[in-house]
């Protein structure tokens, strides 16, 4: 079983940033694709970006491509979403999520580990 876990959510103001941390149990983590998925109230969880075990490859949705970069420090096992220019549709409950494959997926039917999510709030 692999625990996974959030933090660094929190509330800025348009424009902001956050940094985003996912800390995994396991001494496998660096076998595991990562991602970060989002929820925002009354929407469907929607994908974010996604990282290869390596993090050689990343992936990322339209809507935030060019102002979140994802990236992982296999020696900490731990994954970050840096995110920059931050809007204020934006704000939703973030998840991180493992799965046992080195690739990433852009699906979150795709992943087997989930944390509990932390909230981001952006103002406007």
């Amino acid at each position: 079983q692999v625990h996974v876990a959030e933090s660094g959510g929190g509330l800025v103001q348009a424009g902001g940033s956050l940094r985003l941390s996912c800390a995994a149990s396991g001494r496998t983590f660096n076998s595991y694709g990562m991602g970060w998925f989002r929820q925002a109230p009354w929407k469907e969880r929607e994908f974010v970006a996604a990282v290869s075990w390596s993090g050689s490859i990343t992936s990322y949705a339209d809507s935030v491509k060019g102002r979140f970069t994802i990236s992982r420090d296999n020696a900490k096992n731990t994954v970050y979403l840096q995110m920059n220019s931050l809007k204020p549709e934006d704000t939703a409950v973030y998840y991180c999520a493992a799965r046992n494959s080195y690739s990433s997926s852009r699906s979150s039917a795709g992943y087997d580990y989930w944390g509990q999510g932390t909230q981001v709030t952006v103002s406007s």
